[in-house]
């Protein structure tokens, strides 16, 4: 990837609005029917680890013809394999609270569902559900709020600090992120002091109008705020932010843009990228209301992700529970890099088990993989994949500016597939059952042979014995 923080000085755009739709729509028009050698030009660029523009990013759009469109996804599974490895990060999502002020078309907490059960965790609920989610091999969560005063920047501090706090067994919470309603400077700063990971804030749409349209009451209505709340995140000094859009709310082709040029814009004002991209897709909700037009197959779905992995490689992509098992396993091959196992987002419900279907007036959406954590792990190995629960970047400071300067040139395989090892091995001694272990220790065999240019092989190996006698948390 060459990229020279040097050339991006744009100071004076920081925290300012930088979507502009028209100048967007006209990148698709200009770049529409593309030739076959102009799309097999700009795979080529990516796979040269070279950051596409926007006029490249819109010329795989274009690219309509089936033949092209195989030719784009093996190329992110080419590119993924590059950058990534066989590695597949797992987290799993924690609902702390679901009480809303905001207005929202597609989500079931939105403020006029009168039958929603709004319900905001105790401590002594946080405890039981982290211990829950330990309990099952858990160790990166999310952790998810509606936006009510309530869950200020010092709620969602105080309760970032109560889940490292719950240790159970050889369980322990070692990285905690957060989805939440955008905070001005201070907020940030004390969310970040709390030692989250990645705050994401997803914009939905990029569209202004389709934005108002679907935005009609609360903080969520103002889309210049939601737009810069990362440049604020910025300023605070949290250098590890996720992006996202909520596909099937307007044109998947501009919303793939947009989210280039979020992208396009964390580079020239901050020297870094975002650490994710989420893509989820518009899945049933209680009362929902949207357009139908915008829906997104499952054949534009796997063709934009391959697109993604292709304009921004450096940055992971979370394919998310809202897809059915049999999408995620074939969306997967085409760039993802986190998914989340094991997943519930029904308040209490990692300790409270139900036999019953989903309620979706007590939840936000209809998950489509409601799969075990050890069962999607399997599948996972099965399928070639090194599930990874590893956080040894944030532990060890590769973040912001430092996570580009590791990832942009191709690092990322070489440092964390030792690391996702040993996770995994964590993983297979305390929590998988034994046919499920018998597997995984096929594939860490695997790796190890197949490790190129790492040459602490046999320290890797004493660390795999370590964890095998009691040891926990080794890392590189």
């Amino acid at each position: 990837m060459q990229f020279n923080p040097g050339q991006y000085k744009i100071r004076d755009e920081r925290m300012k609005p930088f979507i502009d739709a028209d100048e967007i729509w006209q990148y698709i028009a200009d770049t529409s029917n593309p030739d076959k050698q102009q799309v097999r030009d700009v795979i080529a660029q990516s796979l040269n680890k070279e950051r596409l523009s926007l006029r490249d990013t819109a010329i795989l759009i274009n690219a309509d013809d089936p033949g092209l469109i195989e030719e784009i996804k093996q190329g992110a599974r080419d590119l993924k394999n590059k950058v990534y490895g066989n590695r597949i990060v797992l987290f799993a999502p924690l609902y702390i609270g679901n009480k809303c002020t905001n207005d929202c078309k597609y989500c079931g907490f939105r403020t006029s569902n009168k039958y929603a059960v709004r319900r905001t965790l105790t401590d002594d609920d946080i405890v039981h559900e982290v211990e829950a989610l330990e309990d099952n091999g858990q160790k990166r969560l999310i952790l998810v709020y509606g936006e009510h005063p309530h869950y200020d920047a010092d709620y969602i501090a105080h309760t970032v600090k109560k889940v490292y706090e719950v240790k159970k067994g050889n369980g322990e919470i070692r990285r905690v992120n957060i989805n939440a309603a955008p905070l001005d400077i201070e907020g940030f700063k004390t969310v970040w002091e709390a030692g989250i990971g990645t705050y994401q804030v997803f914009q939905e749409t990029y569209h202004p109008e389709a934005y108002k349209w679907y935005h009609l009451g609360g903080k969520k209505t103002d889309y210049n705020w939601r737009l810069t709340s990362l440049d604020r995140a910025q300023e605070a000094g949290v250098d590890d932010v996720g992006i996202g859009a909520l596909f099937g709310l307007y044109d998947w082709r501009f919303e793939v843009l947009g989210l280039v040029r979020h992208t396009n814009h964390f580079e020239a004002c901050y020297n870094i990228g975002p650490h994710t991209i989420s893509f989820p897709r518009i899945k049933d909700a209680a009362d929902l209301d949207i357009d139908p037009k915008w829906e997104v197959s499952d054949d534009d779905f796997a063709r934009l992700v391959a697109i993604l992995r292709l304009a921004v490689p450096y940055t992971g992509l979370i394919l998310t529970a809202r897809e059915n098992p049999d999408l995620r396993k074939e969306v997967m091959q085409f760039g993802v890099s986190q998914i989340d196992g094991g997943t519930k987002i029904e308040l209490g419900s990692y300790t409270e088990t139900k036999n019953e279907d989903q309620n979706l007036n007590k939840e936000q959406f209809h998950i489509g993989d409601s799969r075990s954590l050890n069962d999607v792990i399997e599948e996972l190995l099965e399928d070639g994949y090194l599930p990874s629960f590893c956080t040894a970047c944030y532990r060890l400071g590769r973040t912001g500016e430092h996570f580009m300067e590791f990832s942009v040139p191709g690092f990322i395989k070489r440092y964390c597939t030792p690391n996702a090892i040993l996770t995994l091995a964590e993983y297979l001694v305390d929590y998988a059952r034994p046919e499920t272990a018998r597997k995984g220790w096929q594939v860490i065999d695997r790796e190890i042979k197949d490790l190129n240019g790492f040459n602490r092989i046999d320290e890797l190996r004493n660390r795999i014995e370590r964890i095998k006698q009691g040891e926990r948390d080794l890392y590189f």
